[in-house]
């Protein structure tokens, strides 16, 4: 499915109930299940509206006052124009799983395409300030589930959720990014790239008008969309507070799976994930741990994903140069033994080398433009 889809019908109705104040989804849902259409609602008179379970006069004072207020047309073309297209919940083309949901949004604007893969959709989730051991896991466990067939869905956010989003797209996969603000903006702003390859390869998603900001307040809804649209959940590094752990509950809360990776027992990036796993979250170190987590589903899967996790390994394992064709000097060797894929700080690499400081600095330079290591922020250096 490519290019830009339809919007459902009677979107415009559907548009202008839920900017009504006070709907959300759970009002809307009331609604919809007393007078079965957008159009009767629109219709109904204040009283008629307060005869709704949970919903006092007050309230419905408030619909009847702004279910008009919003500028549906100018929403729609600019939606055109962003190439973005909206669904409501009673479209065939809306995911299942997410409208499983006790709250599902009962719109969604759509960047991008959905298809009937999505349907095997699994989350990974963490946090923004994680450590490069976080980001190489993140990006792992998403190629392979990529390789897969699964699509991965994350929130697009700084740290663990980009790593994610990159290692599906590393892998050929799909993958979604829900937003905590409208498609309009790009949040962060640095993945500007990042949101055009997603809506290629997948689909960037919101409940939000267009040009909602990405305030702090729209995130924990945007969390349950993340969990709603999976079959599981995997918190790959999280702290006690981390927004991640909100995925995880409303997860929990939806009757899905939720995984975490362990991480080291001192990090406080580990707590929220080894919390997790004290409570009964599946501890995942592989794809067949997802599997086996996934229950009827991984069963099913589990030959399949295995081979395809076997063969995307050997390509991620598989050296980007032959070291032995390089002509590394003996220096260099040795710099280049002290090194793996955990961050090493350049004081670690003079102690176990017994090199010189000078020698050292060289011979990290003359690797880094070989292309056989990476530095990272703090004087810290990887293998690639």
């Amino acid at each position: 499915m490519s290019g830009l889809q339809s919007n459902s019908i009677d979107i415009e109705k559907w548009l202008k109930l839920i900017r009504a104040d006070g709907v959300g989804p759970s009002i809307f849902a009331k609604l919809l299940e007393r007078f079965e259409t957008p159009d009767r609602i629109l219709g109904a008179s204040v009283g008629e509206l307060a005869k709704t379970n949970g919903i006092g006069f007050k309230t419905a004072e408030r619909i009847a006052a702004t279910r008009d207020k919003f500028d549906v047309t100018i929403e729609l073309e600019r939606a055109h124009k962003l190439g973005v297209w909206i669904i409501h919940l009673r479209d065939n083309r809306y995911p299942p799983v997410l409208k499983r949901i006790y709250d599902p949004p009962p719109i969604l604007y759509i960047k991008g395409s959905l298809t009937k893969q999505d349907n095997l959709a699994i989350s990974i989730v963490g946090s923004r300030q994680c450590s490069f051991y976080g980001q190489e896991q993140a990006s792992r466990l998403a190629h392979f589930l990529g390789s897969a067939g699964f699509t991965v869905c994350s929130g697009m956010a700084r740290g663990i959720d980009t790593a994610a989003h990159q290692g599906a797209l590393s892998a050929g996969g799909r993958t979604i990014a829900v937003q905590g603000c409208g498609l309009a903006n790009i949040f962060p702003p640095e993945n500007k790239r990042l949101f055009e390859l997603i809506a290629q390869s997948g689909s960037c998603i919101s409940e939000l008008p267009l040009d909602y900001e990405p305030l702090p307040g729209n995130f924990p809804a945007r969390n349950r969309i993340i969990a709603g649209l999976s079959l599981g959940t995997i918190v790959v590094e999280a702290g006690l507070r981390s927004g991640a752990l909100l995925t995880a509950n409303a997860a929990m809360d939806y009757n899905r799976e939720v995984m975490a990776v362990p991480g080291k027992i001192d990090s406080p990036l580990s707590r929220g994930a080894h919390q997790l796993i004290k409570q009964g979250a599946k501890l995942v170190e592989s794809v067949e741990d997802v599997m086996e987590a996934l229950g009827y589903y991984g069963e099913q899967l589990i030959e399949h994903t295995s081979k395809a996790a076997k063969k995307a390994n050997d390509v991620i394992e598989k050296p980007l140069f032959d070291i032995d064709q390089l002509n590394l000097g003996d220096d260099e060797k040795k710099i280049y033994s002290c090194l793996s894929k955990e961050p090493s700080h350049i004081e670690q690499i003079i102690m176990e080398s017994a090199l010189t400081p000078g020698t050292v600095h060289a011979g990290l330079i003359s690797l880094r433009l070989k292309g056989l290591i990476k530095q990272l922020p703090g004087s810290l250096f990887v293998k690639k």
